[in-house]
């Protein structure tokens, strides 16, 4: 059973909002045999220039969907969404079906309804086919994120792994969408 958490930024999550919102997140459950017991958040957050962005988030099993969308219509972009996702669960499927076709394990877990199946989609079978087709190795040099930073604008690289000269850990620094730089940084098990 989906339980759903709505939760609203500069909106009032009105009643037609959140049926609307369930209404097209409930249309997922047919690719499933049972419906999975799963929390979705959803996250919809309105901005000054009257766009909105919505967030959604379902932790399944074996798959976490995850999903954000911003449109001018609110209603448009749980639309988005909701097709976004739709094509993850379709794209999942398709690896775990051929992955375990012979094991008869969670290839179970979805349904094997020929519901949108059948349907024309973006994916082709490259997208389900992992090839590592170039390798490369390089020592890791100490510094800090930066000199990280700097070293990944000299590459033209839009990520950089380096060793943290301070905790001697390994992290990544990255550049995001909006232009600005990302920092992750790993922990020892």
């Amino acid at each position: 059973m989906l339980k759903y958490n709505i939760r609203g930024e500069n909106i009032e999550v009105t009643e037609p909002i959140r049926d609307y919102v369930e209404k097209k997140i409930d249309k997922l459950e047919r690719y499933f045999n049972e419906t999975p017991d799963a929390n979705v958040h959803v996250n919809l957050k309105v901005y000054s220039d009257k766009s909105a962005k919505v967030e959604v988030t379902i932790p399944l099993p074996n798959l976490v969907l995850r999903a954000e969308e911003t449109n001018g219509d609110l209603y448009a972009s749980v639309d988005l969404i909701a097709d976004k996702l739709e094509r993850q669960i379709r794209k999942h499927k398709t690896k775990v079906n051929r992955k375990f076709r012979d094991k008869g394990s969670e290839k179970d877990y979805f349904a094997f309804s020929e519901i949108n199946d059948s349907t024309p989609s973006e994916e082709t079978d490259s997208d389900y086919d992992i090839e590592i087709v170039r390798t490369k190795s390089f020592s890791l040099k100490p510094m800090d994120s930066e000199e990280a930073v700097l070293q990944m604008n000299l590459l033209g690289h839009n990520f950089f792994v380096f060793n943290d000269a301070e905790t001697n850990g390994t992290n990544i620094v990255y550049k995001r969408k909006d232009g600005k730089y990302g920092l992750i940084e790993t922990e020892a098990d």
